[in-house]
């Protein structure tokens, strides 16, 4: 059988642990190019490059493998990695392992799963995953097992259209995980802080801190599979459509 042909990018940098984990687990599956942030790029969101050049950098090739750098956000790269390292669809495109949630609504300023929207926007499967440990030395030694029958399956089955995956796994031992849950995403948000500072100039700064609040205590949330050690698997679209209020605001009379 042709091997898959299978993007990975990410948005913590192209040395970052997570990222080397996927690329392992996925040469076990495919042809693997990657194409990631030459530097961290946490929270960039679905941000793009439109004001200085975008360069690529290659950093490794061999038999059904290729690994570049480029100096833009998550989503940059994932649009470098389609139209000019691959000139052309891949089968599955990967983002991750995310050192840290991106469950809830983190998912709204990740730039992991921006780069998998982008490839649903363009018609290709793709897949997030994350492990809720921030630091850079996370252990990703128990991921596997659980990473791949997800990949397999979505180049298997497919995925419905403009639809992409958010998978989100605990830090806890392997033999701790009590399986996959498919969920909706919680109800959260953050509660912000800046931190007022001041520099050795005597200038007034901010350091944007803040505590994560959970107000969705249903069994069927990616936050409560987590806190109860279930991988999270919430199906997530880039249409932002607020369906349900279309017949209300219909109703409002705001003929001109």
């Amino acid at each position: 059988m042709k091997k898959p042909l299978i993007l990975i990018t990410n948005d913590d940098g192209v040395f970052a642990p997570g990222l080397r984990k996927l690329i392992e687990i996925a040469r076990k599956i495919g042809k693997v190019v990657v194409v990631a942030p030459d530097t961290p790029m946490s929270g960039m969101s679905h941000a793009i490059t439109v004001k200085t050049p975008l360069r690529l950098k290659k950093l490794a090739e061999e038999k059904d493998y290729i690994e570049y750098s480029c100096n833009g956000t998550p989503v940059d790269a994932m649009k470098l990695g389609e139209k000019i390292v691959i000139q052309g669809k891949p089968d599955l495109v990967l983002s991750g392992i995310n050192h840290g949630s991106n469950a809830s609504v983190n998912i709204v300023y990740s730039g992991t799963m921006a780069a998998v929207l982008e490839a649903s926007i363009d018609g290709i499967p793709a897949i997030g995953f994350s492990l809720l440990d921030y630091s850079h030395t996370a252990d990703f030694s128990a991921v596997d097992e659980f990473i791949t029958p997800v990949i397999k399956s979505v180049l298997e089955k497919g995925l419905p259209e403009g639809t992409c995956l958010n998978v989100n796994i605990p830090a806890v031992k392997k033999e701790e995980i009590k399986g996959i849950k498919v969920c909706r995403q919680a109800k959260g948000r953050w509660e912000e802080v800046f931190d007022e500072r001041t520099d050795p100039h005597n200038r007034e700064y901010f350091w944007l801190t803040g505590v994560f609040k959970n107000g969705d205590a249903a069994k069927d949330t990616d936050s409560w599979a987590l806190a109860n050690n279930y991988i999270s698997i919430v199906p997530v679209h880039f249409d932002l459509t607020a369906h349900k209020a279309i017949s209300v605001l219909k109703k409002w009379k705001m003929d001109v």
